[in-house]
């Protein structure tokens, strides 16, 4: 036993490895199950229990040299490979990587936006789920009106008289404004709307608009239809044309639909506008009576007009694009031909 231990400690003293692929194989020969030290304890086990005293503590030593053998060789060996290998050049360029673009829908709603605002407008925003008072009711829809209908609307809750639904048109952010926001009021209201409609080349269940409203004294048909042709000046250029043509809305009176001229087919007509040469940007009117009443406002004292438009019809003007649907596919390809970048 004595001849065994001062062998193997001679072994360990003088072990030597090159790869850690040796570590380890000089490990499990020496401290495995089936290694030599490992067989040395087995044999110890049985010595009678005068003779375990003399070999205990050599035996115990051993082990512990093999294993802080292995160790050190383990460390010198990983330090050595570090040191080895390739060195990360600090003066070199970072990693690039491309910065994505704002959508181009994102990009028209700002555009309006600040425009309107330089016309002295504020900006409102609403909640998305509303409740059919401020969609519908306070607007001066009948309850047999053809909106309220499933066909066109969703309804999140349905059995009681005031339903909650995916709002329909941001009309519902300008009668929270009229009930509480003090007198003149000049706002535009920016967002996502819903409707239960077809999709195809010229309409989405999904779209947004913006909103406008104008109440103060005086105000007149002449003053809205001012306001929209500076809109479609400032937005498709200085040679950009309007046409009024009356229509009907339940919360207008006068209502009247405009249209710009079609820049995409230069008049000369397309599948986007129907061959006319003219493409509906919005719908516009004197905001009725009956609505002003509705949320306390006095209407024999204060007029005022609202406008409402669908972005993705002024980014398809804007941007010459013939198809609604590609604003919503998120097709890399499409959305990369918009170089505003986002600011970082």
């Amino acid at each position: 036993m004595k001849e065994k231990i001062a062998q193997l400690l001679a072994q360990v003293s003088d072990l030597k490895c090159k790869t850690a692929k040796e570590v380890e194989e000089a490990r499990v020969r020496l401290l495995g199950k089936k290694g030599e030290i490992t067989r040395l304890f087995e044999e110890f086990r049985e010595y009678p229990s005068e003779r375990k005293k003399e070999f205990g503590r050599a035996l115990n030593e051993l082990k512990q040299a093999a294993a802080a053998k292995i160790e050190e060789l383990k460390s010198s060996i990983g330090s050595e490979t570090e040191s080895a290998g390739p060195k990360e050049d600090l003066s070199m360029p970072g990693t690039p990587f491309e910065l994505g673009s704002r959508h181009p829908v994102s990009i028209v709603r700002q555009e309006v936006v600040d425009l309107f605002r330089k016309f002295g407008y504020d900006v409102a925003e609403g909640p998305e789920i509303e409740d059919d008072y401020h969609v519908f009711g306070a607007l001066n829809f009948p309850l047999n009106h053809p909106a309220r209908d499933m066909q066109d609307t969703f309804f999140v809750s349905t059995g009681h008289p005031n339903p909650l639904l995916l709002r329909t048109h941001t009309s519902s952010v300008q009668v929270r404004v009229m009930e509480s926001m003090k007198l003149p009021i000049r706002v535009i209201c920016p967002g996502r709307v819903f409707r239960n409609e077809a999709i195809s080349a010229r309409a989405h269940c999904i779209f947004h608009q913006v909103e406008g409203l104008y109440i103060d004294e005086h105000v007149t048909f002449a003053d809205l239809k001012q306001a929209i042709l500076l809109f479609a000046r400032e937005m498709f250029g200085p040679d950009a044309a309007i046409r009024m043509r009356p229509s009907f809305f339940p919360f207008t009176e006068p209502s009247s639909e405009v249209d710009v001229n079609c820049n995409i087919c230069k008049g000369k007509g397309c599948n986007v506008c129907k061959g006319t040469g003219w493409l509906e940007i919005l719908g516009c009117g004197m905001v009725d009576p009956n609505v002003l009443e509705a949320s306390g406002i006095d209407s024999k004292k204060y007029s005022g007009f609202a406008f409402g438009m669908g972005l993705e019809r002024i980014a398809m003007l804007k941007w010459q694009v013939n198809d609604l649907r590609h604003y919503f596919e998120n097709d890399l390809r499409f959305l990369s031909e918009f170089e505003t970048s986002i600011e970082v």
